[in-house]
């Protein structure tokens, strides 16, 4: 999809040079909130992967977050038929409404347990663009990629030695250690995890 050309063949005549927008959890398919958009904020939009709207009331660019940190990561968009509005799916970090509610209509945007690694892989993205000294994650950014792969390495390792008992809290917080820094080494290697998915649903045809 050349998003370029797409938000060159929006109408924003109609709307005196704003388009709504409907935000949808590309996960869940739950509607989260609408908002305002113009050609600028749709350009920032794709420059930082980070839902941005024009609001009406400041009267300027705003991303969703950026006081927060409850960002809208960007993941797709389409043009309605009129060419006059917009559906945008996002992988939301943590709750949407400004007053806590998980969308603006109060509703409970539910994931399950599986999801939640979508929801950690969107955390490690966000550790590795703000290598905060604070982060354990971003201290292994820094480090380079042969520290990361080394985790990884070792982790594998000490799953396997648990493995060979039956202390199921013990195997199962190795699993989840290994699980954390295989998600941190994709990042490095910017690959995502629907990739990895993409590879093996390919195999199982």
């Amino acid at each position: 999809m050349n998003y370029t050309e797409l938000i060159n063949q929006i109408d924003f005549k109609k709307g005196n040079g704003l388009a709504p927008a409907i935000i949808q959890d590309v996960q869940t398919q739950k509607v989260l909130m609408l908002g305002y958009v113009n050609k600028e904020s749709l350009e920032k939009t794709l420059e930082e992967k980070r839902v941005c709207f024009y609001s009406r009331g400041k009267e300027r660019l705003w991303t969703k977050g950026e006081t927060s940190g409850n960002f809208l990561n960007f993941v797709s968009m389409s043009l309605d038929c009129d060419q006059d509005s917009l559906l945008i799916k996002v992988n939301p970090v943590g709750p949407v409404c400004h007053k806590g509610t998980d969308t603006c209509w109060g509703d409970t945007n539910r994931r399950t347990n599986i999801d939640f690694l979508l929801e950690l892989q969107d955390v490690i993205e966000e550790r590795k663009k703000n290598l905060s000294d604070k982060s354990y994650t971003a201290s292994l950014f820094k480090k380079g990629i042969n520290k990361v792969a080394q985790k990884v390495g070792e982790e594998a390792v000490e799953l396997v030695i648990e493995a060979k008992d039956d202390d199921k809290d013990l195997f199962m917080g190795e699993a989840a250690d290994l699980m954390f820094h295989y998600l941190v080494l994709l990042s490095a290697k910017n690959y995502k995890l629907e990739e990895v998915v993409d590879v093996l649903v390919n195999r199982h045809k």
